[in-house]
């Protein structure tokens, strides 16, 4: 499985999630530049990621920009044709932006950046400390949206107390239903505001990171394998 990293005139993590992915989790990574528009060194067996940082400053709205670039025309057609697409924080916006993921990214429930570990959980119940690192990663969607995403099961996880209660308290942006990712229907296209490439390394002592990335993507290629 080979991970392309989209680069966007403002990315601030793209390093971060290039090293991750390359150091520890021994992946093939290959950067990709927001104003080329050739993915055909990619099969949908692979992923494209869209990193966090500041796409073309936020300056009209978070992602709203950089959802137009020939990099994001191509991973949107990538997609389609069922390719696996991964957009953290930033590129969890320009995924919304673009269509491939319902809902929207609002600033956050006090107007403040916030910078720290929470903890998230999926339908397997367990608990993961991932830093967050945003000013508008408050998920809001209408009621049938959000009634179509429980009943898919797509949302992939939810804010929660170190023990695994989803609470208001434990929820640091006003999230609605507490939800730091979803996927779509389809389940190839994948979002989250947390930054799980944050906590791969030994070296900064959490590697909870590790777990997402093998369970949304690795853990789908060896079973695909199998199949």
């Amino acid at each position: 499985m080979k991970f392309g990293v989209v680069i966007f005139p403002g990315s601030n993590c793209d390093q971060d999630m290039v090293g991750a992915l390359r150091n520890d989790l021994n992946q093939e990574v290959i950067e990709l530049w927001h104003k080329d528009n050739d993915l055909s060194a990619f099969s949908t067996e692979d992923c494209i990621v869209l990193p966090g940082g500041f796409s073309f400053g936020d300056y009209l709205r978070c992602g709203a920009i950089a959802r137009f670039s020939p990099m994001m025309q191509q991973t949107i057609e990538f997609a389609k044709r069922g390719g696996k697409v991964f957009g953290v924080c930033n590129g969890f916006q320009i995924l919304c932006e673009s269509g491939l993921l319902p809902g929207v990214l609002l600033k956050n429930a006090k107007q403040q950046f916030v910078c720290k570990n929470v903890f998230i959980k999926g339908d397997d119940g367990k608990v993961l400390k991932i830093p967050i690192a945003h000013g508008e990663g408050r998920f809001h969607a209408d009621e049938k949206t959000i009634q179509e995403l429980i009943d898919n099961k797509q949302i992939i996880y939810r804010y929660c107390d170190q023990d695994g209660n989803i609470t208001a308290d434990a929820n640091p942006n006003g999230a609605t239903h507490n939800i730091a990712g979803i996927c779509n229907k389809e389940r190839n296209v994948y979002g989250m505001m947390p930054h799980p490439e944050r906590a791969c390394s030994d070296k900064l002592g959490n590697i909870d990171g590790r777990y997402i990335f093998q369970e949304l993507f690795l853990k789908y290629v060896k079973e695909s394998i199998l199949a």
